[in-house]
This record gives structure tokens, C-alpha cells and sequence, in this order.
């Protein structure tokens, strides 16, 4: 196992700028201009994949949701391959277990709050569980944990299809996926969860579940009010 010096870590701050600014490409402004339209003037005005969904249809929803998904999980994999290999000095840590989901926030703050869209972006969900589902499958020999990942993916869509509840399904699919990840770090670092990198790999990863449950805050006060709108996602299959 090479050793990641702390002379080197200068290199986060690069990973950190470079996912934002790969956070801050929309593909729902995209694929909405190629369509003759602005998805922030329609419908709810979040460029996102329900809203992309409600507007041009499930087939567009569909792709914008895949577009989002490996936004979010394609860096995650690119920094794994890259340090991989690497500890950090002086700990048994592995740098990539902390990269994957460092690199992640950053594509996810970057989608929220991206700097090309004055600081309003989508909500996350499509790009966060898109980092889940290809950071999860790099845990050591545990390539197969992309199919616990696809499985909660679509039990996530089988619960807004048949409860039509999109904000509250995404937010549990994605609070599941951390779950999962936490309890295999737990007993991976079982004996040195006091180790500042683990902690910062925990705190990490609550960071990304507060991001995307602070996106949807106005969606969270309106189900608890009785007013938020439901998710028909079969209604929407036949829009141009």
C-alpha cells in the first residue's frame, strides 16, 4: 500500500474545485433548451429530473435522471481508481474511502448551488444515489454491492410510482444508501473509528444526506402540512 503524504495533500483542493464545477453543469437546462424550452420557467421551476418529468414526459425524465446519476457517480469512481492504492500517513486509512464521497459532496454542492446558475440549481437526488450506486461497488471485493445499489434504486421508483410521493421516497432511498455505507466502514475501521479520517468520512456522508434533505425543505413542510403535490410518475408517459 503506497502512502498519501500530508505534503500531498494539497491535491484535495483540487478534487474539491473540479467536482463543483462538474456539479454545476445542469443537464435538465440543457436538454430543456435542446426542447425549445427553459426548465426553470416551467412547472416548479427546479431543474431537475420530477420537474423535467411533469414537463417533457417519463422518457425525458428518464434521461435527464440517468445523465444526473452519473454525473454524480462517475468522479467517485475516476478518484477511486486513482487512490486507491494510497493510505493516508501514519493510519491504515484508505485515501479512497474518504475520496469517493469527499469528491461526491463537492459534485453535489455543485448541483445545488451552482455558481453558473447564480446558486440555484437542482436538489440532488438523481446525482446523489448516482454516487451511491458507483461508490458503494468500490468497496474492497465488494463489486456485488452494485446490485444492493440498483435494488434500493428501484425500490426507491416502485415507492413514488405506487405512493406518488417523489420528495420523500428520494430523501429515503437516499438516507438508506447511507446507512448501508456507514455499516460497512463501521466494521472496516471497527478498532480506529476515533481516527480523524474516519470521523471525516462519517461526517461526510451525514453532510451529504443534510444537503439533499436541506434541498427539499420547502417539499418536507408541505407534507407535513398535507399540501405537497403528488408524484404521478404513470401519468407523464405520454408527453412530448
Amino acid at each position: 500500500m503506497k502512502v498519501l503524504l500530508n505534503s500531498d495533500l494539497w491535491c484535495l483542493a483540487i478534487v474539491a474545485v473540479v467536482s463543483y464545477l462538474i456539479g454545476c453543469f445542469n443537464f435538465a437546462v440543457l436538454i430543456s433548451h435542446i426542447k425549445k424550452k427553459d426548465i426553470r420557467s416551467e412547472g416548479s421551476g427546479n431543474p431537475g429530473t420530477m420537474n423535467m418529468t411533469r414537463t417533457f414526459g417519463l422518457k425525458i425524465g428518464a434521461i435527464n435522471f440517468f445523465c444526473d446519476v452519473i454525473k454524480g457517480g462517475l468522479p467517485a469512481v475516476i478518484v477511486w481508481i486513482i487512490f486507491k492504492d494510497y493510505c493516508f500517513e501514519g493510519t491504515s486509512v484508505i485515501v479512497s474511502d474518504f475520496m469517493r464521497y469527499f469528491c461526491g459532496v463537492f459534485v453535489i454542492i455543485g448541483h445545488i448551488f451552482p455558481v453558473t446558475m447564480k446558486f440555484k440549481g437542482g436538489k440532488g437526488i438523481a446525482s446523489t444515489m448516482g454516487l451511491f450506486a458507483f461508490a458503494i461497488p468500490c468497496e474492497p471485493n465488494g463489486w456485488w454491492y452494485f446490485f444492493i445499489a440498483v435494488a434500493m434504486l428501484v425500490g426507491v421508483l416502485l415507492y413514488i410510482i405506487f405512493t406518488e410521493w417523489g420528495s420523500m421516497g428520494s430523501l429515503l432511498g437516499v438516507s438508506g444508501l447511507t446507512v448501508f455505507q456507514m455499516i460497512l466502514f463501521i466494521l472496516r475501521y471497527s478498532g480506529n473509528l476515533l481516527n480523524a479520517w474516519v470521523i471525516s468520512i462519517f461526517m461526510i456522508l451525514l453532510l451529504i444526506n443534510f444537503l439533499t434533505w436541506f434541498a427539499h425543505r420547502k417539499n418536507i413542510y408541505k407534507l407535513v402540512a398535507g399540501e405537497e403535490h403528488h408524484t404521478a410518475v404513470r401519468k407523464h408517459k405520454k408527453k412530448a
